[in-house]
């Protein structure tokens, strides 16, 4: 395993901007891949990583809000339910926060690392991160869906509607 270099919306937004392709082989390499990703995400104290943040433009992702380490290979939600406002932050976005609408429940749909189809629920803090990476997956950060962009060194835990998605 090893640590990749996370892309940054300053300077690398042609980049994540770039809509990521379909896997079609599950190999040594992607898992490689899924495996890189996790120890990124975790050394940088985020939730969730998709691929392109990564500089690979493959529809993978990697999310843990806290329940363990959940990795979605062609990722696709078919469900939502619901609206929820919480703050978000992004590992491609430092130092800034906003408050975005998101579904309060999903189903996503993808693979796993042994190509099994499966259907994964997710509501409030796990929905978030889901529909947050998959955004990544299309070329869409959150700064792209920010109803109002937060300081917060200005909110006390107890007042804080969420925390940072990556």
């Amino acid at each position: 395993m090893a640590l990749r270099n996370i892309l940054k919306l300053e300077t690398d937004e042609a980049a994540l901007r770039k809509r990521a392709r379909e896997v079609t082989l599950i190999d040594k390499r992607l898992l490689t891949l899924l495996d890189d990703m996790a120890e990124t995400m975790y050394a940088a104290n985020g939730v969730g990583l998709a691929a392109p943040q990564v500089g690979v433009l493959k529809r993978v992702v990697v999310v843990d809000v806290g329940e363990g380490l959940i990795e979605l290979i062609n990722p696709v939600v078919v469900y939502r339910k619901g609206e929820q406002i919480n703050i978000e932050g992004c590992l491609s976005v430092p130092g800034k926060n906003g408050k975005v609408k998101r579904p309060e429940k999903v189903i996503v749909r993808a693979r796993n690392r042994k190509n099994e189809l499966f259907e994964m629920p997710a509501e409030g803090w796990l929905a978030v991160a889901f529909c947050h990476e998959i955004d990544h997956l299309n070329g869409t950060v959150y700064t792209d869906k920010v109803i109002e962009y937060v300081d917060l060194s200005k909110i006390d835990d107890e007042n804080q509607e969420g925390g940072d998605a990556e």
